[in-house]
């Protein structure tokens, strides 16, 4: 590729959003061509919204209306002065419709011609194709319009167990492992019935499963002038539930002599399309026999990923993607294409691994992404930014190079740990948690690894010394408003001898009583009932009004032990990020503290995800069974039923449409009273025989032998204690 040559175009619309508007928007400010942005109303002040030179509105926020809909994007780009347009992926990235609306709207799709879209986007048509150039394909049955009878007379031949897969779409959904033939009917209809509804095409086909499969993928590119070259394979195999988590290249897996042979069928599958512009051609590969490989499907797109077959080759996949489009030939040959050193890249979703993985959300109140040799992020965060369940989760790439395996895994490992979103709980330490795992580290992987160890995941416990940072927090905030007054106190009272202010907060499974008293230069600190610790506490920068846009940094001296903080406030809840992760803690009155795992009075049904009410199975009013079905969430094109924690009335405070925020208080348990028993009939005024004004014979005033004139300690909301 000759990059001193110019291109045809000087605007590029980029038809996405988040991190990979913004990684696309980084490479055309390098070559000197002006970036249009599209954002929904969403998206208002999203990052690439800000970094683009020109920005238009699609629409609502649901994809359909805004990133989905092909005529007002097409229509973005003739406004706009586009001559070209990146798709980015998702969206509209593999959708051949687009890529012909933008033709005859005269305007470049930086993005293979679209017979290639149409072919690889169907599954049946794409082995049919590749086979024909003898790329190897997994033995089974692929042609249109299948019946289920023919699928099951196939599958004695292909041999159990086997894969039952959709046509259209991807990301695991219709898809079946079975084993047992007499389970493959019912696997059938399921298939067609999930697939019918996620991508409106119910045709399926079998493979044989192949045993400990390893996703391997190469990324190829080709011009128009018929020059087809790969730059090496990328190790997928760490996937949830068929999504990708961590990548790397090149796969610890291949030597040499296969390295070449897959990317040799890599190129031959792009032939047997005419493909032109960059794409992935995707394989499965048996850790068993490593050197026999199968083709899965082809990405016609720039893949989630790619960064780490930059970072190895020192290629800019996006800068190819224009230079092609604009008709330039690629200027090097297959063996100009060297892999150096070892790169890994770890995807950063909104979600609680602790729960399941559930979408999470919220608004990014501080951001610290790591920097350093050897390090590359690709984000769509900025402070202030809303994370909500409109789009898919994943925020940021974390990204590391260094000359071998281990030190890449290690680098990441580190950035990972600096990586800190305050506001919004991510699946950071989960992330790391699995570069520790032993097979992991030693390459030994599957794509059905992952979802092994997850059940070992289990998410830290607050430390004391954490819980007294977010108190602290809290405390240090409400010092400004007194600052006026070198006698006030955070709890209002002017005495020479500060009293006690006292923090009920919760994280996780654990709360805490935390009291505070002093001067932050001069303070002590105790955990419940445990011993006063001495503190000193100093903050770089709590705004007057006692807010901050982008967190404050905490520097805390514990008896001695010095330690610093990032800490963000939001209503009701402090974030605190130290060298173990990020931890969210949440201000809780006395009522709702309970002891260990059991539950007292009425309770509130939350919920674990933002996202929309779709369904009341109770009404208001109801008597229910603990366990009983109540509101049932959407989020992510996910299904969630909240149940009742006790039995007792409900009261709905939403109905379905209801858009939710995580937490979100969505319904209430009235508990039925206790059954009135015989207390014998104790005299009025009878408790104890304690003598009128007599409490273990205290003096008067005397209250842990405070100074007459001392009120008594106060906690954080101003109530006695």
């Amino acid at each position: 590729m000759n990059k001193t040559q110019p291109v045809a175009f000087d605007t590029v619309l980029i038809a996405n959003r988040g991190e990979i508007a913004v990684r696309v928007i980084r490479t055309l400010r390098a070559m000197g061509i002006r970036s249009v942005a599209v954002y929904s109303d969403a998206d208002v002040d999203a990052r690439h919204v800000h970094e683009a030179d020109l920005a238009v509105r699609l629409g609502p926020a649901p994809a359909r209306e805004s990133y989905l809909d092909i005529d007002k994007v097409v229509d973005a780009a003739v406004r706009s002065g586009a001559q070209a347009v990146h798709p980015g992926y998702g969206f509209l990235s593999e959708n051949s419709a687009f890529a012909a609306a933008l033709e005859d709207a005269g305007i470049i799709f930086l993005g293979p011609p679209t017979r290639a879209i149409e072919v690889m986007g169907d599954k049946i048509a794409a082995k049919t194709a590749v086979a024909a150039y003898g790329v190897p394909v997994v033995p089974g049955i692929a042609r249109p319009g299948l019946t289920d009878a023919e699928l099951i007379a196939a599958a004695v031949d292909i041999g159990y167990p086997v894969l039952v897969k959709p046509s259209a779409g991807g990301g695991g959904k219709g898809m079946r492992r079975v084993e047992d033939p007499a389970l493959l009917p019912d696997a059938l209809v399921s298939a067609r019935r999930e697939a019918a509804s996620a991508f409106g095409d119910d045709t399926l086909f079998l493979e044989r499963f192949v045993s400990r499969p390893r996703h391997i993928e190469v990324q190829i590119l080709a011009d128009g002038f018929g020059q087809v070259l790969h730059l090496g394979e990328r190790e997928c195999s760490l996937q949830r539930r068929h999504q990708k988590v961590i990548e790397e290249a090149p796969s610890p897996l291949l030597d040499a002599k296969t390295r070449a042979r897959i990317g040799a069928a890599a190129c031959s599958t792009a032939r047997s399309v005419d493909y032109v512009g960059a794409g992935t051609v995707e394989f499965i590969v048996s850790a068993d026999q490593p050197d026999e490989f199968f083709f899965m499907e082809m990405n016609t797109r720039l893949q989630v990923e790619h960064p780490v077959t930059e970072l190895v080759t020192g290629v800019d996949l996006v800068e190819c993607q224009v230079r092609i489009a604009a008709g330039q030939k690629l200027a090097v040959n297959q063996e100009d294409i060297r892999l150096t050193g070892h790169a890994i890249e770890a995807r950063v979703y909104a979600e609680d691994p602790g729960r399941d993985f559930l979408p999470t959300g919220g608004t990014v109140l501080a951001l610290q992404e790591p920097q350093g040799n050897g390090i590359r992020v690709d984000s769509g965060l900025r402070a202030g930014t809303v994370v909500g369940t409109d789009y898919d989760p994943m925020l940021s790439k974390v990204i590391t190079h260094a000359p071998e395996r281990g030190a890449a895994i290690a680098k990441l490992d580190a950035a990972l740990r600096d990586t800190r979103v305050l506001g919004v709980r991510t699946n950071t330490d989960f992330l790391r948690f699995l570069l520790a795992d032993q097979d992991v580290r030693a390459g030994r992987l599957d794509t059905g690894l992952l979802d092994r160890r997850a059940v070992d995941f289990a998410p830290a416990v607050a430390t004391d010394a954490q819980f007294i940072a977010a108190a602290t927090e809290l405390w240090l905030r409400s010092w400004p408003a007194a600052a006026a007054d070198p006698w006030a106190t955070p709890s209002g009272w002017r005495v020479g001898e500060h009293l006690p202010t006292v923090f009920r907060l919760t994280a996780g499974e654990r709360t805490a009583h935390v009291h505070l008293s002093g001067t932050p230069e001069h303070a002590t600190a105790r955990i419940g009932d445990g011993d006063k610790l001495t503190l000193t506490a100093v903050s770089d920068g709590t705004a007057s009004d006692g807010t901050a846009s982008d967190g404050t940094t905490l520097s805390l001296t514990l008896d001695g032990l010095r330690a610093r903080y990032r800490t963000a406030v939001a209503p009701g809840q402090v974030w605190v990020a130290d060298a173990t992760g990020v931890t969210q803690f949440r201000e809780v009155a006395e009522a709702d503290i309970r002891s260990a795992g059991e539950h007292v009075g009425d309770a509130d049904i939350v919920s674990p995800m933002p996202g929309s009410v779709i369904a009341t199975p109770i009404a208001s009013g109801d008597t229910v069974a603990a366990g009983a079905a109540i509101v049932v969430v959407e989020a992510m094109k996910m299904e969630h039923a909240l149940t009742a924690p006790i039995a007792g009335r409900v009261e709905l405070l939403v109905t379905p449409g209801t858009q939710v925020k995580l937490e979100q208080v969505l319904a209430r348990i009235i508990a039925e009273p206790p059954a009135q028993t015989d207390t014998e009939s104790a005299p009025l005024g009878d408790i104890e025989s304690a003598p009128l004004g007599d409490t273990e014979s205290a003096p008067l005033g005397d209250i842990e032998s405070a100074p007459l004139g001392h009120p008594p300690t106060t906690d954080h909301n101003g109530n006695n204690s």
